[in-house]
């Protein structure tokens, strides 16, 4: 019996011995496999003190992630972590596609290898997923796996803890890609909350039923998540790195705590 029960949990999960008995695709090296099923995305949160407005913010928090709702995907596979420095220079080299312009004399900073990788635009990072074969994820498709199927706060559980995300400024820049093991989404993700935000696939639009009136709600902003290591001057603030926390940006913008991770259908 408890064999038995071993193969129908890996057969759900693709996972161990499952491979062999039902030809389940292994995950890609540095990927990993998030399950087919439901999940919440968004949510029903209100910022009834008007908090965005005190930290000059001309958008309630969570305005344009409402309302929550149930959304179905079959299985796909994301990047464990964030694409780092040194998988960005292979790319880089291979090419001889543009560097970051933060990088000097042709390369990042010194014993900076398993850092992610900035100061990269919307087009710079669909160029690496592509070179890799793969692609970047969809905005659904980050939110499920930073947040499980629990419609939980934050990728590790419902409650804040500064231990576990690079975030509100406090290493005062990025850290090393997998450095808060204790912070890992439900699937075992890394820094889907705080080091650096990342680029997602969608351009920036309203949810279905979404009845917040936003001028950007057009196809000139491209999707971001997950918050990055900074905060607002001294302030504490862990909205940024909610998993439904929405913000965008143009495809040609970069910033030092803008990075990506790919993802590759199944």
């Amino acid at each position: 019996m408890r064999i038995y029960l071993r193969v129908i949990l890996a057969a759900l999960f693709c996972t161990g011995s499952a491979i062999a008995l039902s030809g389940c695709k292994k995950a890609p090296r540095g990927m990993v496999l998030i399950p087919k099923g439901e999940f919440i995305m968004g949510t029903n949160e209100l910022d009834v003190n008007a908090t965005a407005l005190q930290y000059g913010s001309r958008k309630p928090w969570f305005a344009n992630a409402r309302p929550a709702r149930r959304v179905y995907l079959g299985d796909y596979y994301m990047d464990r972590t964030e694409v780092t420095n040194a998988s960005y220079k292979e790319f880089t080299d291979a090419t001889s596609y543009r560097l970051p312009p933060n990088w000097v004399n042709g390369s990042y900073q010194a014993g900076r290898d398993a850092y992610p990788v900035t100061h990269v635009d919307w087009n710079d990072a669909s160029a690496f997923c592509k070179w890799k074969g793969k692609r970047l994820p969809t905005e659904e498709e980050w939110e499920k796996a930073a947040r499980g199927t629990d419609g939980r706060t934050f990728p590790w559980g419902n409650d804040f803890d500064i231990k576990k995300a690079n975030t509100n400024g406090y290493y005062g820049g990025t850290t090393k890609a997998g450095a808060f093991p204790g912070g890992n989404s439900p699937y075992g993700l890394a820094d889907m909350a705080g080091n650096v935000m990342e680029w997602t696939s969608d351009w920036y639009g309203p949810y279905p039923k979404n009845d917040y009136p936003d001028s950007d709600y057009q196809k000139k902003l491209k999707v971001v998540r997950g918050g990055g290591w900074g905060g607002i001057g001294h302030y504490s603030m862990d909205y940024f790195i909610r998993p439904y926390y929405r913000t965008a940006f143009k495809p040609y913008e970069f910033y030092d705590d803008l990075g990506f991770r790919c993802a590759e259908s199944r």
